[in-house]
């Protein structure tokens, strides 16, 4: 083989590799740009723009833009209906006060009235009350504790739950009841605020007529820890199912509006999810995924 052929194979040999060189670093550096891209939207940070010297980090942008987009619509959303129930609950309670301070006030100067002043103020009272009633809620929304996380028995806690509703199921009826489709799943969590999400949908089921409520728990492919609570119970309408995790929004007539909402958010704390899977005249079904 002559001197020149060498050569030229050796020449070839250098740019075949640096070129498979090039190809993977460049491949490494891009998935890492879409790790770090992901890590962001999944803690809802989007402050972040690749410099547009690449069609890849152009494509990443125009993700990022789509998604930031979509966020900020369903962003306003939210506020539109929370801002809609937080106005209905507190006209409805300031304005018998109004009405009736008013009214009090005008009597005052006409000896002649049979007004019943007692009733008058009984009623403003009230009012005064269930509006205080509202702030605390709205307090206890946006001020939930710091989860204190520990390993816990997830079979063990739905025992507990079981326990304390069991004289209130007896009340409406109903039956509480356990299924272990995983063996001694552990979830790493606040074992109390857990405990509340699960009380707090039981006894919206008994609210809504439920006979039946079970609970299970199994972990999927993915390794996620599934918590679901069924009931029988009447079903949630369409309208609703797209409003009942808003604050303040409640269909029940003594409700506060906040449980699931306040649920959601110890879940979210939990780095999990709390949803309503699916809800018909068969049953309703709440999901906990704790990831």
């Amino acid at each position: 083989m002559s001197d020149y052929l060498v050569i030229l194979i050796l020449v070839i040999s250098v740019v075949v590799i640096t070129a498979m060189v090039t190809a993977m670093v460049i491949s490494e550096r891009d998935r890492k740009k879409l790790e770090y891209m992901l890590d962001a939207f999944e803690d809802e940070e989007l402050n972040f723009r690749f410099q547009e010297n690449s069609k890849f980090n152009k494509t990443l942008n125009r993700i990022k833009w789509i998604v930031e987009k979509r966020r900020q619509q369903n962003e306003q959303e939210s506020w539109s209906k929370l801002i809609r129930v937080l106005t209905h609950e507190i006209m409805n309670t300031v304005s018998p006060i109004a009405s009736l301070s008013e009214a009090l006030s005008e009597q005052m100067n006409m000896p002649s009235a049979k007004m019943d002043v007692k009733a008058g103020l009984e009623t403003i009272s009230s009012s005064s009350k269930d509006l205080i009633k509202f702030v605390e809620s709205y307090r206890e929304l946006t001020g939930v504790a710091r989860s204190v996380k520990k390993a816990i028995m997830v079979k063990h806690v739905i025992g507990k739950v079981i326990e304390l509703t069991s004289e209130q199921c007896a009340e409406f009826g109903a039956k509480c009841s356990f299924i272990e489709k995983t063996s001694d799943a552990i979830i790493y969590a606040d074992e109390s605020q857990i405990s509340r999400i699960l009380i707090n949908l039981i006894k919206n089921a008994l609210q809504a007529g439920a006979t039946a409520v079970q609970i299970s728990v199994e972990i999927d492919a993915d390794e996620q820890t599934l918590i679901r609570v069924m009931n029988n119970g009447e079903a949630i309408t369409p309208e609703s199912q797209d409003q009942i995790f808003i604050p303040f929004f409640t269909t029940k007539n003594e409700g506060t509006g906040i449980g699931l909402s306040l649920s959601r958010q110890i879940m979210r704390a939990h780095n999990g999810t709390l949803d309503l899977t699916h809800s018909d005249a068969s049953s309703t079904e709440f999901l906990l995924t704790f990831k």
